[in-house]
């Protein structure tokens, strides 16, 4: 099981001190659980069509290279919104041709780069369109190339990931006056314009609320071929978007659900006639990552215990910041790294290291009693956590490492990103020029 997986790699941490004294963040990512995740993806759908489909990772949702080249070797692919991404999917080895990019904001030598590597592009408005018209005109290129539309169907529960409300900055929004009429109007004038994309949002979002988008891409799509007179739009790119359950062990909704419901929603989509790209991120890390802290120091205020961590706001932004819709499972461990028992739980506040009041990982949550010297770990952190470090009072990276668990107990580490040193950073903050601004 994946909670023993991870059992045995706390106390292999600790052991090894890849968590001590010295460095008392660390994050781990479980490759076992990487690996059946990818697998049950291209699985769940397999088994509903047999359509050609590429599963693109969403880089931001872990942009490390060691991570990227994991998921290629499991059959994935890559999408990518910046150049710093695509760079690193490229050191990973992914193949431009696995490779997909998405952005709202490409500048020109961005989408010059991504036609000549022939990496597929999806416009995200008209102004970008007349860019590529441009670019296909100088040069050939390889490179499918989509035009992302919103389908402006509503938010979930989380504002700043839903991607298809009627103000969403993303695409060109389908439901405005004459949009329709000019996205097909678009297609008809560029016979290079072979794919339709569309994302509605990710956590927080209702698995039937994103079959409506992509059943509104679909309806798009056999209205523009209808009126082409030939199937010019070949691929449909239905992003991603499967929430994670942050409740429990329990990886809950699955591919395979969603597949399904896909599959009876729009049945179209997987009869054979439409290429298929996703675009998942979260779902596919988010279950194997733990980030491991040990407790400095231990105290009450206003009669509740408050264990004090190493790790908070700038490994678990989005929790601290917004922890009503990003809460995390907390487990304790013993300075040794067995799981921590004995007594009754008892509420606590698990706080993190910053200046400031709010930089917590837990409220009042009910825990072993938490004593300096424990370790702490944030569970569900594989996707957007300790890949996306918040600088805050110049606190280290924490170094990062996957690990296998093998069944006669033995845990294997492997170095995804070394911890960061004080050094690196008094670098990164100019320290090799302090006299920079004596100017007069």
């Amino acid at each position: 099981m994946a909670s023993d997986r991870r059992d045995q790699a706390v106390r292999a941490a600790v052991d090894q001190n890849l968590l001590s004294e010295t460095e008392p963040v660390a994050a781990l990512l479980d490759i076992a659980g990487v690996r059946a995740s990818a697998a049950a993806l291209r699985a769940a759908f397999a088994a509903v069509t047999d359509a050609p489909v590429l599963h693109a990772f969403a880089v931001k949702a872990c942009p490390l290279v060691p991570v990227l080249r994991l998921l290629y070797e499991a059959g994935l692919g890559a999408e990518v919104a910046s150049p710093g991404e695509l760079a690193l999917a490229r050191a990973a080895g992914v193949d431009p041709a696995r490779l997909v990019l998405d952005s709202p904001a490409k500048t020109p030598g961005e989408l010059r780069e991504a036609l000549a590597l022939g990496i597929a592009v999806n416009a995200d408005n008209p102004q970008e369109l007349a860019r590529l018209d441009a670019l296909v005109q100088e040069a050939p290129t390889r490179s499918p190339l989509g035009l992302r539309v919103n389908p402006q169907i509503g938010g979930g529960t989380i504002d700043a990931l839903s991607t298809a409300t009627a103000t969403s900055k993303f695409g060109i929004a389908l439901r405005d006056e004459g949009a329709r009429a000019r996205v097909v109007r678009a297609y008809l004038d560029r016979p290079w314009l072979t794919r339709l994309h569309t994302h509605s949002g990710s956590q927080g979002v209702p698995l039937a609320l994103l079959v409506t988008g992509i059943r509104e891409v679909y309806e798009l799509a056999e209205e523009i071929n209808a009126a082409a007179g030939r199937r010019q739009v070949d691929t449909l790119d239905i992003g991603g978007g499967l929430p994670v359950n942050f409740a429990s062990e329990e990886e809950t909704p699955t591919f395979a659900q969603y597949a399904r419901l896909l599959a009876d929603g729009v049945p179209g989509l997987f009869d054979g006639r439409y290429g298929l790209v996703t675009e998942f991120g979260r779902s596919l890390l988010a279950k194997h990552g733990t980030v491991l802290a040990r407790v400095e120091y231990t105290k009450t205020s206003g009669a509740r215990p408050i264990a004090v961590t190493h790790a908070g706001v700038q490994v678990a932004t989005r929790t601290v910041y917004d922890p009503v819709s990003w809460p995390l499972r907390i487990a304790a461990y013993d300075a040794k790294g067995q799981p921590k028992a004995g007594g009754p739980a008892v509420d606590q506040d698990v706080a993190g290291p910053a200046c400031f009041a709010g930089d917590l990982l837990a409220v009042n949550r009910p825990l072993p009693l938490l004593e300096p010297g424990d370790v702490v770990a944030a569970l569900d952190t594989g996707a957007y956590y300790f890949a996306h470090h918040y600088a805050y009072n110049s606190l280290t990276r924490p170094g990062v490492y996957g690990f296998v668990a093998r069944d006669d107990g033995e845990v294997r580490f492997a170095t995804v990103r070394p911890p960061q040193g004080v050094a690196e950073i008094v670098a990164e903050a100019g320290g090799g020029r302090p006299d920079v601004l004596l100017m007069e």
